[in-house]
């Protein structure tokens, strides 16, 4: 039912790195482009009128590649090194953008530049940090964020990262404690909440309710963190509890089809109650209609009930979308052999 893979919070090398927008829906796309449009047009006139202010090149770059127009942002953070080469905050924008164009050697060298104009940026060496993490420089990545814990004890990012690093090194001792520890120090630290609940909801420890809980205190509305709270009330076998968290799923993202299809889960595996899962199945299809998993199960509980016309339609549209569906296969030779006996 679910893969137990660590959310090793590299989801995107890029958000890891800059924080940076990600659009889920052309709709986000969309309003990012319009609030950037908006600044754009306050900066062109600032510039315009101050055309050697290297601060306001720096920041329109970073609108720029907010917005994912590379090529600009690069001219702009080029310009604003012309007049000052020796500003640190440019060239962790120029890291940046040479991240999300995949220069990973030309950011390592930014951000060692960086670093060599200001050696008490915390910034640019976390980003250093992290950008080590993702090259999988494992040793780098631990030197860079140890130096900079014995400095500052207080810094939750660092905990955070360093977790990440442990947990893909396979200690997940150490990852908890380092999420503790950035908890700890910052309770509105969403991403290390999420992974706390997480790793501990996989074991279904009830530690991961309150972890997920503190997630959704701090975004009520996430997807992400309601899902792993309705996974892990129905692992544990709280149903109620379940529905309740995946019908708050649905009101809040009606397009997000696991909803319904553990809703349906739970009818037929642990509840019995075949006529709901044919119901919760459906609802997933209509959202997505190639849900081979949701085409399945529903022929499944239709087979329970003795649907056979039905059972082998779902049975039969699950191998147009998986050819080599096993358990398709063995639904529909069943039914072949009732359908014999009769």
């Amino acid at each position: 039912m679910r893969k137990c893979c660590f959310r090793v919070f590299i989801w995107c090398a890029v958000i890891l790195m800059t924080g940076c927008v990600q659009y889920g829906k052309e709709s986000d796309r969309k309003n990012v482009t319009d609030s950037v449009t908006i600044t754009l047009a306050e900066l062109n006139a600032q510039i315009e009128d101050n055309r050697n202010n290297g601060d306001l090149y720096n920041r329109r770059a970073r609108l720029y590649l907010n917005d994912l127009q590379f090529d600009k942002a690069y001219q702009d953070i080029r310009k604003a090194l012309s007049l000052d080469e020796n500003n640190p905050s440019y060239y962790i924008t120029l890291s940046d953008i040479q991240l999300f164009t995949g220069q990973s050697q030309s950011c390592l060298e930014a951000l060692n530049k960086a670093i060599a104009l200001d050696p008490s940026s915390r910034e640019a060496r976390l980003k250093l940090a992290k950008l080590h993490l993702i090259l999988r420089n494992y040793s780098a990545t631990f030197q860079v964020l140890n130096g900079m814990i014995s400095q500052d004890a207080f810094n939750p990012q660092a905990y955070f990262v360093r977790a990440i690093a442990f947990l893909e090194k396979g200690d997940t001792s150490r990852a908890v404690n380092d999420l503790m520890k950035a908890v700890d120090q910052d309770q509105q630290y969403f991403d290390a909440y999420m992974q706390l609940g997480e790793l501990f909801t996989l074991k279904n420890d009830p530690l991961g309710e309150g972890y997920l809980s503190n997630a959704l205190r701090i975004r009520p509305g996430n997807k992400e963190a309601l899902y792993m709270l309705g996974l892990y009330y129905q692992n544990t076998g709280r149903y109620e509890k379940a529905f309740q968290t995946y019908d708050r799923l649905s009101a809040i993202a009606p397009g997000f089809r696991n909803a319904p299809y553990n809703r349906g889960y739970i009818y037929l595996v642990y509840l019995n109650d075949f006529p709901r899962a044919v119901d919760e199945f459906t609802k997933a299809i209509l959202i997505d209609s190639g849900y081979t998993d949701a085409w399945f199960n529903r022929g499944y509980a239709q087979e329970l009930l003795g649907n056979i016309p039905e059972a082998y339609r779902d049975f039969r549209k699950t191998l147009e979308l998986d050819i080599n569906n096993e358990k398709a296969i063995q639904g529909l030779n069943r039914l072949d052999k009732v359908t014999v006996r009769k």
